[in-house]
């Protein structure tokens, strides 16, 4: 390993941060991802977390043996150089540097698994390990990142108190079968949670304006595009509140993160090759909103008219009146707009447990769903909760629900009940459509799904 000559007085900087140092003289960690060159030149493709630059080596401008230690460099090898940044409006990031010195800091094992040749998928994923290092997964993780603060950003903004919930629940919060269950040293069972939501409820009751943001799980066997069994939600809950509050704030919350992203994660966006036109309108605010019956009428005359995205088979079939819409509906509403759509007053039969039903058609419940356009569906549900104990506990029988597991959450209707809403917006759905990437399994670092529990 050759020595690093280099002075205590440049500055140490990353490649995020090369932009305010365009005619200086740098330190610089990083590593390898590329190399190409012939000759009397090398170049270098670098990466450090904070971003990608190219840094050229020319035989006439170093010493002979850290020319021959640039040649001698390996995919995914660790080094630190020393070299002038020039601007360059051609280069990612507007800049690259010219080397002056350079030294390895690490010695790779065998050759690196992910080479710059096309991989399927399915290799990618068995190498997220090390496939995280690379540039799409590099950008998705980092609007994941910027997503993630918009959001505690916009709740705390609003005077939310962020409240968590457990991740071990006695029961199903959505009435369903869909849970992991866990054995509790042999003397009861647990199951993992599908939603913050019944506990938040608590919350709201207490402090007003609550907010859950945590991974949760279901245990759904299926292997769509848009489907994990581990993720994250965002559960807020207040109260007192009313639906149309609980849409407001909905919308409020996407165009929100939408504009935080586009402030910052424009190379990110642009690295992902997004058109970030089609975000525009989301940023805007404006959402439509249209009753479950205009929906099924909007599906309609695009099916009739052969109005079709392309993603959706052309013998996709109308939606019955009281039945839930599948993904191509979905899609078909997401096309019909420029801009998310909130779907609102579902047929209660339909919709959990707790939902509260419409005072002017009790067939309904006071609830909507969020679909985000370009086809990648809801990325949010909610309702406003029922208030009233009798009611609420005569939900609970009807679902066939254990009275005793669900005691703790009639007292909040016990004492003190308002009318209360919130509800939830899966972090990986709304990653996958402002990325505009094809699977959500992208859209986390580490995807649990029904075919894949490693790395």
């Amino acid at each position: 390993m050759l020595p690093l000559v280099t002075s205590t007085e440049l500055p140490t900087t990353t490649i995020g941060g090369l932009k305010a140092h365009v005619g200086e003289t740098v330190t610089l960690s990083a590593w390898l991802t590329d190399k190409s060159g012939k000759g009397k030149i090398q170049f270098l493709k670098l990466r450090d977390g904070t971003g990608f630059v190219q840094a050229t080596v020319f035989k006439n401008d170093v010493p002979e043996e850290v020319f021959e230690a640039a040649k001698r460099l390996t995919q995914e090898q660790a080094l630190t150089l020393v070299g002038e940044v020039r601007a360059d409006e051609r280069a990612p990031g507007g800049v690259e540097l010219a080397v002056r010195d350079l030294s390895p800091i690490s010695e790779n094992r065998g050759e690196y698994p992910i080479t710059p040749k096309e991989h399927g998928i399915e290799f990618l994923l068995d190498q997220r390990h090390l496939w995280l290092r690379h540039r799409r997964p590099w950008a998705v993780v980092r609007v994941r990142d910027s997503v993630q603060r918009a959001v505690i950003d916009f709740f705390h903004g609003e005077g939310f108190v962020r409240f968590d919930a457990p991740f071990f629940t006695p029961n199903a919060a959505e009435g369903t079968t869909e849970l992991f269950e866990i054995d509790l040293f042999g003397e009861d069972k647990a199951y993992l949670s599908q939603t913050g939501q019944l506990h938040a409820e608590a919350g709201a009751l207490a402090f007003g304006k609550v907010y859950t943001f945590g991974p949760t799980f279901r245990a759904e066997k299926s292997k769509t595009r848009r489907h994990l069994l581990e993720f994250w939600m965002v559960e807020p809950e207040v109260a007192p509140s009313t639906h149309a509050e609980n849409m407001a704030l909905q919308e409020r919350l996407v165009s929100f993160i939408v504009r935080r992203v586009l402030e910052e994660c424009s190379e990110e966006l642009a690295l992902l090759g997004r058109d970030v036109e089609k975000l525009r309108g989301a940023a805007e605010g404006n959402y439509p909103r249209v009753t479950y019956t205009e929906a099924l009428e909007i599906v309609q005359r695009h099916i009739e008219d052969g109005d079709l995205p392309d993603n959706v088979q052309a013998d996709v079939q109308p939606v019955e009146w009281g039945d839930d819409l599948g993904a191509p509906h979905e899609t078909i509403l997401g096309h019909h707009f420029d801009r998310p759509v909130m779907i609102e007053k579902y047929p209660a039969a339909i919709k959990a447990f707790y939902m509260q039903p419409d005072p002017e058609d009790e067939r309904l419940a006071l609830c909507d769903d969020m679909i985000a356009p370009e086809g990648y569906g809801e990325i949010i549900g909610g309702s406003q909760r029922i208030h009233d104990y009798d009611l609420l506990r005569s939900r609970i029988e009807h679902e066939g629900l254990p009275l005793e597991a669900f005691d703790w959450y009639l007292d909040l209707r016990r004492y003190g009940s308002v009318p209360h809403a919130g509800f939830g917006m899966g972090l990986e759905r709304v990653i996958a459509w402002i990325t505009g990437i094809d699977h959500i399994r992208e859209a986390i670092p580490f995807p649990r799904m029904l075919t894949r529990m490693t790395p």
